[in-house]
């Protein structure tokens, strides 16, 4: 864990009055204030988020023992927490206090309604996001549909990582790709994109690439990218239900050539999962579809509970907070936030980054268009059509 201390205690602004609405049923007559003895919080990650936050979470706890008694953090599969917290709602009997998505349980929870909106009825207890984001984080935090906060950023991908020693043609068009891949069966892997970024990358990124009607029309607009997956699946051996098994795969010899991002690039790199002397390429159409990592609260929670994590938020977003997202490259860059340089970071974070980052990502993440991805509804369409269509004989 990164050394980490906070150098004052982050108290909220403002004071409540405004009105606001749980869905899970909790009507809050004003914001709810902070309560007079500590309570819990159960965090859960369905994103692999504590890796970058941890350190923060535990920092303020530490420092406000009369908030906070004790966090406990438990990891789940993004598919299935959905459902685990639309049950728990039914029953009105919650142990979820915090949710640390991507935009893949995000979307899932807005459609289902199983936030707690946040602006403006909140907007009192947390920062005016649109003053401290990062301009693409800002654009980023439009997915959350004012149910969640931007928390992490990366500009993600989709790339591809391979091994030189493995792969003496370097693709430079999707074309070239599914050439490589027919020479090449089941040498490329990318997993189930419900649950992996990398995956989601390359399902949203596919359509740019690709040259398709509507990018943002997965429906209507995709033909070509639904046409390539398809074609593309018959030289997959299998889809992985989680990222992690395609970089060890990687690593191990099985694969020579993964769908990647800049995070999962770097970390398993400075792990050694993966060789250092792994590569990257982009192809031709190539347009950058962004990341996040968001903060939601499911509805329903008792406003105590609430009070606190509106707080925990607050402090969340200052740059001290921000500053261990760089980790150890894992969703490069990391904050959300501006003004947080990497000399910011923790000194292992920098050592880390100076020695497994890349050159190429400073001009790559200059001179490429940045997307958002699909918005919600539209990505939980994107997704169920993937796993019917593409996935569904061959995933594990």
């Amino acid at each position: 864990m990164h050394d980490f201390q906070i150098s004052r205690r982050h108290m909220l602004a403002g004071m409540a009055g405004t009105a606001t609405l749980g869905l899970g049923g909790t009507a809050f007559a004003q914001v709810p204030a902070l309560p007079t003895s500590p309570v819990s919080l159960n965090i859960v990650d369905a994103a692999g988020n504590l890796a970058l936050t941890q350190p923060a979470f535990e920092a303020y706890r530490k420092a406000n023992p009369k908030l906070v008694s004790r966090m406990t953090y438990t990891k789940a599969p993004a598919p299935e927490l959905p459902g685990k917290i639309k049950a728990q709602q039914d029953a009105k009997r919650i142990d979820i206090d915090a949710v640390l998505t991507g935009i893949d349980v995000l979307s899932a929870g807005v459609e289902q309604k199983l936030w707690q909106p946040l602006f403006p009825g909140l907007q009192s207890k947390l920062p005016v996001l649109k003053d401290i984001l990062l301009p693409e984080a800002l654009r980023m935090q439009g997915q959350a549909e004012n149910q969640a906060v931007c928390i992490s950023y990366c500009p993600a991908g989709p790339i591809f990582e391979y091994m030189p020693d493995k792969v003496k043609k370097v693709p430079t068009t999707a074309e070239e790709l599914l050439a490589w891949a027919k020479e090449n069966p089941n040498k490329f892997i990318y997993a189930r994109p419900a649950n992996s970024g990398p995956g989601r990358a390359l399902l949203m990124g596919m359509p740019y690439i690709l040259g398709d009607s509507d990018p943002q029309d997965p429906v209507k607009g995709w033909d070509k990218t639904w046409a390539f997956l398809k074609e593309l699946d018959k030289y997959i051996e299998y889809y992985p239900s989680g990222t992690t098994p395609t970089f060890k795969e990687l690593g191990d010899g099985t694969r020579s050539m993964v769908a990647s991002h800049a995070g999962w690039d770097i970390n398993p790199r400075a792990l050694g999962i993966v060789p250092k002397e792994a590569k990257i390429f982009t192809l031709k159409g190539f347009h950058w579809v962004m990341d996040a990592h968001y903060i939601a609260i499911p509805a329903g929670l008792a406003p105590e509970k609430l009070a606190v994590l509106l707080d925990l938020i607050s402090y969340m977003m200052t740059p001290a907070a921000q500053a261990v997202t760089y980790d150890a490259g894992y969703f490069y860059p990391g904050p959300s936030v501006k003004n947080v340089p990497l000399s910011m970071a923790p000194e292992e974070s920098q050592k880390i980054i100076k020695e497994y980052g890349r050159p190429e990502y400073d001009s790559l993440i200059a001179d490429n268009p940045k997307e958002v991805p699909l918005p919600p509804a539209k990505l939980v369409v994107a997704l169920r059509r993937w796993d019917e269509e593409v996935g569904a004989r061959k995933s594990k």
